[in-house]
């Protein structure tokens, strides 16, 4: 094969291992196609994959809880933000935090019962004005607003245990 015919042929297949043609620009440029599109590819693949892993997933559902429970809705009225904190359905009775929460706000949780349900609304630095508000049941039981830098307010009420 005549230096010519290499030359072509390595145009034509993207290959450089000739090293008669390593000094020709235009040649060893055209390998670096190859390599964008397997990398593209590879890319391509690994998204599949985890759009695929999304679809299939088959981790368990959690089970509904065997403990009766209660429907209650936690609200904070105001401008701005605040941190909110409310207890809701987790398994260990710790609060769930929700920091630089926009208000309004507005939550429904299922509460066990002979829990007791409580929000607590932390202004900011900035202070203003927020109240919080607890329905259990659909039936309002508290009202209590927080005014000023950091303020404070708290609202909780009773959630009779199950056959009271």
């Amino acid at each position: 094969m005549s230096a010519k015919d290499s030359a072509e042929n390595t145009e034509k297949t993207g290959s450089t291992e000739n090293a008669e043609n390593s000094e020709n620009p235009e040649v060893t440029a055209t390998g670096g196609g190859r390599a964008g599109v397997l990398i593209a590819a590879v890319l391509l693949l690994a998204c599949a994959g985890l759009v695929g892993y999304g679809l299939l997933d088959t981790e368990e559902k959690p089970k509904p809880s065997s403990t009766p429970t209660a429907a209650v809705t936690y609200e904070v009225t105001g401008d701005g933000t605040a941190e909110i904190s409310y207890l809701g359905p987790d398994e260990d009775g710790r609060a769930t935090v929700v920091r630089d929460a926009e208000l309004p706000w507005k939550h429904t949780v299922r509460v066990p019962l002979g829990e007791t349900p409580t929000v607590a609304v932390v202004l900011g630095e900035k202070g203003g004005q927020a109240a919080c508000t607890l329905a259990i049941r659909g039936q309002h039981v508290q009202r209590a607003t927080a005014v000023g830098e950091f303020g404070r307010a708290t609202c909780s009420g009773e959630l009779p245990a199950a056959g009271t």
